[in-house]
């Protein structure tokens, strides 16, 4: 178990017979992507969208994947932009999401998180601000964050009852006032209780990176709240590698491996 994993988790087709077998056609060439509804969303948060590229720029994509460096070795993340299924390679162990079930295969024995709770988890926080537009959310416009001197307008977000795995889970997203970049995410977590937390963890996305042309996190910094009062820096998660596809992984790359078990 490495000790990157601990850290976030205590802050939180077929063929016919009869018929010449058919080469599998990505979803990206059969489908025309429907342009979204930005009156949904409040203006100065689509402004955050554009600033990063924009969302339907963003829901063009099937693919993404992302690589998080630590000591042991890379953890490699693939997930279905549509589908949200994904995937979670390591020399360790590989767990996934195949629309149904999480599965984990444990190559070491030795494998102690809780996938789960995991699988999707840096996912969520690396595709920040654009999942932020999935459906069954609610906005609100909150009072702005300050932090050394600078001050962060900003939206809460809630969910509509049993939308996700957890609906009763809040999240803050606080930007520049200037370039409408996203700046700051504050975040409440039930890990699966059902029970609302007061307890706002905070993470600053201070480096980005264009991937084609989305700004995706370069890395994000977990910092100490004191009584309410958001502090300095505790610990930071750098990505490397990030590429994001038009085009869909086959649907048995996210399948359950012959030797995987299914997490309850």
């Amino acid at each position: 178990m490495n000790k990157f994993y601990l850290l976030v988790l205590a802050l939180a087709i077929f063929s016919c017979k009869d018929a010449p077998k058919k080469e599998m056609i990505t979803e990206a060439a059969e489908e025309v992507v429907a342009q979204v509804n930005l009156d949904k969303y409040p203006a100065e948060l689509n402004k955050v969208f554009e600033a990063h590229g924009g969302l339907n720029t963003w829901k063009s994509y099937q693919t993404l994947n992302f690589e998080m460096p630590n000591a042991e070795f890379n953890e490699v993340q693939t997930i279905d932009l549509r589908k949200r299924f994904d995937k979670i390679s390591t020399p360790a162990y590989t767990l996934g999401y195949n629309g149904s079930d999480v599965w984990l295969l444990d190559n070491t024995g030795d494998y102690e998180g809780k996938p789960k709770f995991y699988h999707n988890l840096m996912f969520y926080f690396y595709a920040m601000p654009f999942v932020l537009s999935d459906d069954g959310i609610k906005y609100e416009e909150v009072s702005a964050l300050e932090y050394d001197g600078v001050v962060y307008p900003g939206y809460k977000i809630t969910y509509n009852s049993g939308v996700g795995a957890s609906s009763t889970d809040e999240y803050y997203i606080h930007y520049d006032a200037k370039t409408y970049e996203m700046k700051w995410l504050g975040y409440t977590m039930t890990y699966f209780s059902g029970e609302p937390s007061t307890k706002i963890n905070w993470i600053n996305y201070g480096e980005w990176v264009k991937v084609n042309d989305i700004l995706l996190p370069k890395a994000i910094t977990w910092h100490k709240v004191e009584e309410g009062v958001l502090k300095g820096a505790v610990k930071t998660v750098n990505f490397e590698n990030a590429r994001l596809s038009k085009e869909a992984m086959p649907m048995d790359f996210y399948s359950k491996p012959e030797n995987a078990v299914i997490v309850e």
